[in-house]
């Protein structure tokens, strides 16, 4: 019998070789020699006697038994020799008692690569073993900005609290994301129940994966479960029975596409209407009965209290005046993210709304698992470069009316400093005080522009203008109506009692929300589901499409404001974009060449600052603890520093 499965093993031995030499790749094992310098490895590391994943051991240490094995560890030397003995051997001591002894192995990067043990590893994988016992020293790569360096040194504080290396990411921030979401302590050994119930989950989850054909892919499932934990939630995930896991898998399949497109995201830039426009009773959804449009607005706090959802309540009641009998809208006011809005989703799709505009960021996660329930329901979503195929996300071009407001700050200063106020290191944010940073800049080259975020922790940044005496400040962009004197929008602060208000950047939300309607309605949202594309599409509209307005103080002189509308009049026709030609950031490295218009997708994830500003962007936990849940799912990584 052990004849025999030496003869099937060389058999995949050779097939495997062919295969290999046929297009062109190495044959034989990996050899760990040969693919990392000893100049690389930072230090190794004892981690004793462990059962590791047979799938994981990909190679072998040194080149000396290379040639006796295939890429895929089966035997390629021929019966007779010595080698089909001692293989044949342990063939028969597997059948009868199971192979003991552990192997040694050196770890790197989470593979393994054999030191001891090679004829052991390729019967354990012919007779389709899942783990192998094994001695296992890690070689730790030096520090460096390599991505998937990183991901390793994630994976070691992963590794030290679980002991587990049977999951793992391509993504950066992967593993504290997981270890967050599962409730995985840094430092702290998990327990064994916890542990059991994560690996039962794990295993759970990559057989519904696999079976639907998730092995194609070109990502580790890791990254397929992270999703999928993000949506459901893990202390839901961890309950389901493999039918409902099956079932969820499959609802949530799109999803994963998007992964392997590498989370590509389908910017619309200007509303499309390609029917006549007509009627909006003839584009109802198709609900017996139905006699009006039910759309429904979910705000994270009130209009009273946020200038955020005031802005969206009043394109609320424009659309009310807009479409009158033909519509009904209803809201729902302070709603928490990750605690009630789910329920608030639901609560909206148990009153018949056929559309449900979520206002906030920070219910991405809660939008998406309530379109994934619900299919026959539209749910957009308010945010940016965020990649999910069920729901549809929508934002405005605000940049546009910053560069703006930078040319009418540039021209009416008298000084070189200028200063910005920001909320969110968020997506869009950076490319807005940019975008300030480059109007001011257009009309005076010496103009510094001095960044300060209100949602740093015990940020005074009216003292801070007042000791740099800075008198020209962009702040906030809204107001609400008990806060009507606040400081918003461009305005000189000379003096205490003399503040005078000079422009002001507007969320026309009402006119999108007109627009979008009727773009949907008019047959866009089937359209775009009826392709074979598998992007996620984001809806980014501009001054062009009116969405995005700024209102302008009477008194600014005519000459300036002459200026400013000959730069938006070329803004709105396509003739201008801000991000063009040779931009530099703070360190003087070049971001953006001569000629070269930026492309929509490096504006959106700007995580760099201008060479004219002053000011750096934070890390999280230099933040307010509000900031964090919009910080979870909009948030840039820190960039340079000033």
């Amino acid at each position: 019998m052990s004849v025999q499965d030496y003869m099937a093993a060389l058999k995949m031995g050779k097939r495997e070789y062919n295969a290999c030499v046929n297009r062109g790749a190495y044959p034989y094992l990996p050899v760990l020699e040969n693919l990392v310098s000893e100049d690389d490895i930072d230090s190794e590391v004892s981690l004793s006697v462990d059962q590791i994943p047979l799938r994981l051991v990909v190679g072998t240490c040194n080149a000396s038994r290379t040639n006796a094995f295939a890429g895929n560890f089966m035997p390629l030397l021929d019966w007779g020799t010595e080698f089909s003995a001692k293989w044949a051997s342990l063939s028969e001591s597997q059948v009868n008692e199971g192979i003991r002894d552990p192997i040694k192995v050196y770890e790197y990067m989470n593979k393994f690569y054999v030191l001891e043990g090679n004829k052991r590893v390729s019967v354990l994988k012919y007779f389709n073993a899942v783990t192998v016992n094994a001695d296992v020293i890690r070689k730790v790569p030096k520090k460096s900005d390599n991505p998937e360096v990183k991901i390793y040194y994630e994976f070691m504080e992963f590794y030290k609290c679980t002991r587990l290396n049977d999951i793992y990411f391509s993504k950066v921030g992967s593993f504290p994301s997981l270890m967050k979401l599962v409730g995985i302590e840094p430092d702290k050994k998990m327990d064994d129940d916890a542990k059991m119930d994560f690996v039962s989950c794990f295993l759970s989850f990559k057989n519904a994966f696999d079976s639907r054909g998730g092995d194609r892919f070109d990502y580790p499932v890791g990254d397929a479960f992270l999703r999928f934990i993000h949506i459901f939630g893990y202390s839901s995930v961890k309950k389901m029975t493999p039918s409902e896991m099956a079932q969820n898998v499959a609802k949530s399949w799109a999803e994963f596409e998007l992964l392997s497109e590498d989370s590509a995201v389908d910017l619309k830039m200007d509303p499309t209407v390609n029917e006549p426009k007509k009627n909006i009773l003839s584009y109802l959804l198709p609900k017996p009965g139905t006699k009006k449009l039910k759309v429904g607005f979910i705000y994270e706090n009130t209009p009273q209290n946020s200038e955020w959802c005031y802005a969206h309540e009043l394109g609320r009641q424009y659309i009310d005046d807009t479409f009158g009998e033909q519509i009904e809208t209803m809201s729902i006011t302070n709603v928490k993210p990750d605690l009630d809005d789910e329920k608030a989703i639901e609560m909206m799709i148990d009153n018949k709304a056929d559309l449900i505009f979520v206002t906030s960021p920070a219910m991405i996660i809660a939008s998406v698992k309530m379109a994934i329930a619900h299919p026959e329901v539209k749910i957009l979503n308010c945010s940016l470069n965020t990649s999910h195929k069920y729901i549809r996300t929508y934002y405005a071009r605000m940049y546009e009316a910053k560069f703006l407001t930078g040319v009418l700050a540039g021209a009416l200063s008298t000084q070189n400093k200028i200063g910005y106020v920001a909320q969110y290191p968020v997506y869009g944010t950076v490319a807005n005080i940019n975008a300030f940073a480059l109007g001011a800049k257009f009309v005076n080259p010496r103009a510094r522009i001095f960044l300060k975020w209100s949602s740093l922790k015990n940020a005074d940044i009216e003292a801070e203008f007042k000791r740099d005496d800075i008198r020209y400040i962009s702040d906030q962009d809204m107001i609400t109506p008990k806060c009507g004197s606040r400081r918003f929008g461009l305005y000189n602060n000379e003096g205490v009692g003399n503040r005078q208000h000079i422009a002001m950047p507007v969320w026309h939300w009402g006119v999108f929300y007109e627009k979008l309607i009727q773009s949907i309605l008019g047959g866009s949202w089937k359209r775009d589901e009826d392709t074979d594309n598998v992007k996620a599409l984001n809806y980014w509209w501009g001054m062009s499409a009116g969405v995005i307005e700024l209102i302008c103080s009477n008194k600014i002189p005519v000459e300036t404001r002459r200026l400013v509308e000959l730069f938006k009049k070329d803004i709105c026709s396509g003739e201008f974009e801000p991000f063009s030609d040779e931009l530099y950031d703070q360190n003087r490295h070049l971001q953006n060449k001569a000629g070269h218009v930026m492309s929509p997708e490096d504006i959106i994830t700007m995580d760099w600052l201008l060479d004219n500003v002053v000011g750096y962007i934070p890390a999280a936990d230099e933040l307010e603890d509000s900031a964090r849940a919009i910080l979870l799912s909009q948030g840039i990584k820190s960039g340079n520093t000033d």
